[in-house]
C-alpha cells in the first residue's frame, strides 16, 4: 500500500524535477508515481509580480518528472493573498 492512497481526493502540491509547482485534487496513480489531478491549476512564482494561476483542469504529470508531493490545507490556502506574494521560481532539480 502506497502512502498516496490517504491523499486520494485531496488536495495536493506537486512540484516537478524542472520546478514548476501543480495544485490540485488528486484522482489516482499508478506504481510509476504517474499522478492524475483535476481542477489543476499551476502557480508561476515571479519576483516582480504576484502568483500567477494558470488553470490546466485535468492533468496528468509523469512520475519520473515528480520531486514532491504533499497535502495543501484548504483553510489556510484559500487565505492566502497570491496577488501580493513574490517569490523566486524554483529552479530545475540537479542530480
Amino acid at each position: 500500500m502506497s502512502g498516496l492512497e490517504s491523499y486520494i481526493n485531496h488536495t495536493v502540491s506537486i512540484i516537478t524535477a524542472d520546478g514548476r509547482n501543480f495544485i490540485g485534487t488528486l484522482k489516482g496513480f499508478d506504481q510509476t508515481i504517474n499522478i492524475i489531478i483535476d481542477e489543476c491549476h499551476e502557480r508561476v512564482f515571479s519576483t516582480t509580480a504576484g502568483i500567477e494561476q494558470i488553470v490546466l483542469g485535468l492533468h496528468i504529470i509523469r512520475g519520473d518528472n515528480i520531486a514532491v508531493i504533499g497535502l495543501i490545507d484548504d483553510t489556510i490556502d484559500s487565505r492566502l493573498d497570491l496577488a501580493n506574494i513574490r517569490g523566486e521560481p524554483l529552479g530545475p532539480v540537479v542530480h
